[in-house]
């Protein structure tokens, strides 16, 4: 069980889990699973990790199908600048690995963003976690446990 799973299920927080073999040789991990699981790609989303110009990391959550538009980020989180984490900044900080990144249950709560795209949805998946585990849940209660902002973060 993940941290992840832990926190959603001690808030008493409604999800579905969603497992699949997850292939090591795989170019991205969203895509992976919006093949494995054969669930629209608009409705797949992937939690990235930036650092913003004061040294402080953020999270973005945006489409697996999207690019992060790291200026919008920036003006999201009142910084002038933003660019990706490091893997060792990201594993130390959230104790995910890369690909299994969950904005849920993290070592540390970051300061979350949501593409804005994701309010409209009924439901969304993010990682589980782990490579080949997705957690299903209604954004709004993804926004809550995450204490996130709405924001657009995409080109």
């Amino acid at each position: 069980m993940t941290p992840a799973i832990k926190q959603l299920t001690h808030q008493g927080i409604p999800f579905t889990l969603h497992e699949y073999s997850h292939n090591p040789n795989s170019p991205s991990y969203g895509l992976e699973a919006v093949e494995k699981m054969r669930v629209q790609a608009e409705f797949i989303f992937k939690t990235l990790i930036a650092q913003i110009d004061n040294a402080v990391l953020v999270v973005a959550i945006i489409p697996v199908n999207s690019t992060l538009n790291l200026k919008q980020l920036a003006k999201a989180a009142n910084s002038k600048k933003a660019h990706m984490a490091k893997p060792q900044d990201v594993l130390r900080s959230t104790g995910y690995v890369l690909g299994g990144v969950s904005p849920i249950g993290q070592k540390k709560q970051l300061k979350t963003f949501i593409d804005s795209s994701a309010s409209q949805l009924k439901n969304l998946y993010v990682s589980g976690g782990k490579r080949g585990l997705d957690i299903e849940l209604n954004p709004s209660a993804l926004y809550h446990i995450t204490r996130a902002k709405w924001a657009e973060l995409t080109s």
